[in-house]
């Protein structure tokens, strides 16, 4: 070879090594990809490499399939729904069906919850199937939802408790004897988000009183309203003889007052003083004055009557006030819930409405003293969410309609018992099937794995994991303390010469 040409290619190859080089350089100080952009810039007549393909999480953030905050919930079969056989599926079916002619009338987004829109498939099929056989109306729940055994996180059952609606005895003016106001709502009343004439106002939130155009201040409270502060506005609907009355109709949300001239007057709940409720019933628990296992509706009333100057502090114990509007029912008709359509005696129930969704259905099952105080009534029933009330909170917690009058407060004045909650929920979100698309787990490693990689616990920082054959146990390190402060003595600095001052001191 030609020392020209000796020249030339010793050129081009340490041309080559010092770019090498620097690629080296280049990966260690602009990291991998940097360096491989580099030397593509110097090798255009290299073929471009394809980019790595981002690394797979090994569990995808799906959704999860069921989700009810706070509650434990657990798929079951027909057949292990205790008293399922033994229900009246037609009666619940003709309620659930009720239920349908609201959800099969709604627009708009689905309720943020768990069961969202589902309930509008199951109540489409509703709209063309009348039925009148009950082993059909059984067939309809069973093809149409799936049972799934609900409970608040940490408890086996759920919890329930009875109302009613009311019937009183009423004037349409004041006397002697009818002297307890029942009012509407007051025009002053404002709650943000809401018209002041819109119908049915929350029973949960702030609520105020409006001067003027734009000043809130809280809305008058229970004893306020009771010593006249709206009194003679013109708000006054009748008047009852005792304000006990008034205060269990407003516990109830809903009231039948009968005149001496034969009319009668249908209210309803419609907006609340923005106070929370307290139950008078705890409270003479926790007073000694009556028993937990003897506390009732009637054991209230009786006491209350006893005890007029004591009844008067105990209701002014419960701050909130509720409001009521006419409503347009015969006596015939059953109380209208916050569905917006009568209720059901024996199969309508009031639950969280923040949780649940109108038209759900839950069997109810277990133990009811319905026939007398001490009676444990079997009670297995298929009941419908039709209604809500501010003291009902949590996924499994209901209130059961029994009804009108007095027989009806009776029994749902003595409730207050745990009960199984099973769930019905459309198979269009059945958990199960739903849940079987997660990813599974990777499987367990091996014990001598996991000695030779010991996991920590994200939860607790500095805590390894001891995983072996049948248990895993969390071993926090040690914490070291820590060091003493050292003692500092202060600097003594010389005192300053004090100065009489003429005037004094303040």
């Amino acid at each position: 070879m030609a020392p020209e040409a000796r020249i030339k290619l010793f050129l081009k190859n340490g041309a080559t090594a010092l770019c090498a080089g620097a690629v080296v350089l280049s990966s260690f100080s602009l990291g991998a990809e940097a360096a491989r952009r580099h030397y593509r810039s110097h090798h255009h007549h290299l073929p471009q490499l394809p980019a790595a393909p981002p690394r797979a999480l090994p569990y995808p953030q799906l959704p999860l399939p069921f989700e009810i905050p706070g509650a434990q919930y657990m798929p079951l079969a027909w057949a292990d729904v205790k008293g399922w056989s033994d229900d009246d599926h037609l009666a619940a079916y003709k309620t659930f069906r009720a239920s349908c002619k609201t959800i099969n009338a709604q627009t708009g987004a689905p309720e943020p919850k768990a069961l969202g829109a589902s309930l509008s498939e199951p109540c489409r099929a509703v709209k063309s199937l009348e039925l009148s056989d009950d082993a059909k109306a059984k067939t309809f729940f069973e093809e149409n939802f799936s049972p799934l055994r609900i409970s608040r996180l940490g408890e086996p059952d759920g919890f329930v408790t009875g109302y009613y609606e009311p019937v009183l005895e009423g004037s349409r003016t004041q006397t002697d004897v009818f002297n307890v106001p029942v009012y509407r709502r007051p025009s002053n009343l404002f709650v943000r988000g809401y018209k002041q004439d819109s119908v049915s106002l929350p029973n949960k939130g702030p609520v105020y009183r409006k001067i003027g155009r734009r000043k809130l201040v809280p809305y008058y409270d229970r004893g306020e309203i009771e010593d006249g502060k709206i009194a003679g506005r013109g708000l006054e609907i009748a008047w009852l003889k005792d304000p006990t009355d008034l205060l269990f109709a407003q516990i109830q949300g809903s009231a039948r007052i009968k005149f001496d001239d034969g009319g009668t007057v249908r209210l309803n709940y419609d907006a609340y003083n923005g106070f929370p409720y307290t139950a008078v019933g705890r409270i003479l628990i926790e007073r000694g004055i009556i028993p937990k296992e003897e506390m009732s509706m009637q054991k209230i009333r009786e006491w209350m009557a006893q005890n007029p100057d004591g009844a008067k502090e105990l209701r002014r114990q419960n701050r909130s006030y509720i409001f009521f509007r006419e409503v347009n029912l015969s006596d015939k008709d059953e109380a209208v819930g916050a569905q917006g359509i009568p209720l059901t005696a024996g199969r309508s129930i009031a639950v969280d409405k923040a949780l649940h969704v109108y038209g759900t259905p839950f069997f109810i099952e277990g133990e009811l003293p319905i026939d007398s105080e001490r009676a444990r009534t079997p009670f297995h029933r298929l009941m419908i969410a039709q209604d809500t009330g501010s003291a009902i909170i949590g996924p499994a917690r209901a209130d059961l309609y029994f009804g009108a009058g007095q027989e009806a407060g009776r029994v749902s004045g003595r409730l207050r018992h745990p009960m199984h909650f099973v769930m019905l929920v459309p198979k269009g979100v059945d958990p199960s099937a739903r849940g079987a698309k997660l990813p599974v787990p990777d499987p367990r490693p091996s014990e001598k794995i996991a000695k030779l990689f010991p996991q920590t616990d994200p939860a607790k920082p500095g805590a390894v994991v001891a995983q072996g054959k049948s248990e895993t146990v969390a071993v926090a390190n040690p914490v070291p303390l820590p060091v003493p402060r050292p003692a500092i003595e202060p600097d003594q600095e010389p005192r300053r010469p004090v100065k009489n001052r003429s005037h004094r001191q303040q």
